[in-house]
């Protein structure tokens, strides 16, 4: 992991812990796509340490981080029962990750498994895929120490981040575009937002485009992803035409800039991207108000 060990040997299990929750907190958010679930466990890691022989610990970190990758496995399996059981798609929650809140974002491997795209993506994996994936690209950890922390061979292991790689990467070599590229593409989507003119729309889409809105039952979405940039446009000008934006700015959401909207009737989403080549190939629209509280500006 990146982060250093305390230097103080004798500090307070209260000061080791606190020092490294960020850190914790990203592993659990990057495992389990919500930060309501991961603060859980890292509340739980946290009881678990308390409670454990620190004497014996040679490792505060790798303690707590087998310790939070154990429980969220515990967490995603049962997870994956009340997911399927979930009205429309489930989309992960957004989160801001400035000033450290998810831990160091100082590689791209950091910054990549942390953005939006590469968290919905992650939902395609089984748990075990999920963690050896996360532990390997975002945390650089050897195999051998993987294994000890999920419990499989070593060999089982490199399977599996070779199975989940081809699954998630699918022939891309990083997740994010370029800073630039995002920032200017969500500009010029915020714009016809505003305007309500969709001309520009069919500019920023890739012909393949999908779009993928989460009400949780909640909130208005629609309950399968939308394929195809002519269906995306026609549908986001029906919703336009019969909710027009009343209030639309930039946000930064999953280290990314993404969009706040507000309709005429109050109803709030965030709008986040994943663009590549020049285009947008995939919008997520979260609207289910359990998941819009971090993101709310």
């Amino acid at each position: 992991m990146p982060a250093p060990e305390p230097a103080d040997a004798v500090a307070r299990p209260e000061e080791v812990f606190e020092a490294h929750r960020p850190l914790l907190l990203g592993l659990a958010y990057r495992l389990l796509g919500s930060m309501w679930d991961a603060e859980d466990v890292v509340q739980e890691a946290w009881v678990r340490w308390v409670g454990t022989d620190r004497a014996t610990v040679r490792s505060p970190r790798a303690f707590l981080a087998t310790t939070v990758t154990r429980l969220a496995l515990d967490q995603l399996r049962s997870a994956r029962v009340t997911r399927e059981a979930y009205t429309g798609p489930w989309l992960p929650e957004p989160v801001p990750v400035g000033d450290g809140a998810l831990g160091p974002l100082d590689t791209a491997e950091l910054r990549d498994t942390v953005s939006y795209a590469a968290v919905h993506l992650l939902e395609r994996l089984s748990p075990p895929e999920r963690a050896v994936f996360v532990l390997r690209e975002a945390f650089g950890l050897p195999y051998e120490e993987i294994a000890e922390v999920v419990g499989s061979p070593a060999a089982t292991c490199r399977q599996y981040h070779h199975r989940a790689r081809r699954r998630v990467r699918s022939g891309r070599d990083r997740f994010a575009s370029s800073p630039g590229e995002h920032t200017e593409l969500v500009a010029r989507f915020l714009d016809a937002a505003r305007s309500g003119d969709l001309a520009p729309l069919r500019e920023l889409l890739s012909e393949d485009v999908v779009a993928w809105s989460d009400g949780g039952g909640k909130a208005r979405a629609y309950p399968v992803p939308l394929a195809g940039r002519e269906q995306v446009i026609e549908v986001f000008g029906a919703l336009l035409h019969g909710n027009p934006v009343r209030e639309a700015r930039v946000v930064e959401l999953n280290g990314l800039p993404a969009v706040w909207a507000v309709g005429a009737e109050g109803d709030e989403q965030a709008i986040l991207f994943d663009v590549e080549a020049g285009r947008v190939r995939a919008l997520y629209a979260v609207r289910n108000p359990d998941k819009l509280s971090r993101a709310r500006p």
